[in-house]
């Protein structure tokens, strides 16, 4: 299980790491393994619309199965299936990296993490730092 303590830290990590990259403010969304917010945070100065677009990679993510990079190269691959996935999830899917899956210590999928606000590489190094850091497996593809 994913608790709030565990959230935190992920989000305290992603933080952490953007700030020594020098990033552009970042959203930040974990989310746990039944796709509800379990953190969020936001830096200052991020743009109106991150949180939402990070809540969707990792949103996207947890609904596949799949890290929102290989959901990206799926998009290229087979553009109306990433559409049509789109569509059943109301438009809340964003098929860009980002959005990493959570595993546990079993490889269970307990959660996801999305960020944006950065390039999607960068974003999604963050985030994968910030799964690590918490001992929890990261999982991008």
């Amino acid at each position: 299980m994913l608790t709030l303590k565990a959230a935190q830290e992920i989000i305290h990590a992603a933080l952490e790491e953007a700030a020594r990259r020098r990033l552009k403010p970042l959203a930040v969304v974990v989310l746990d393994g039944r796709g509800s917010i379990k953190a969020s945070a936001a830096q200052d100065g991020t743009s109106l619309l991150r949180d939402k677009v990070a809540h969707g990679k990792a949103f996207g993510a947890l609904g596949l199965g799949l890290g929102s990079r290989a959901i990206f190269e799926r998009a290229q691959e087979q553009p109306y299936f990433v559409s049509a996935v789109n569509a059943i999830a109301g438009g809340s899917l964003v098929p860009v990296p980002g959005g990493v899956l959570i595993n546990g210590p079993s490889g269970e999928t307990i959660g996801a993490v999305g960020i944006s606000g950065d390039t999607s590489d960068n974003d999604e190094a963050c985030a994968v730092l910030a799964i690590k850091s918490a001992s929890f497996e990261p999982q991008v593809g």
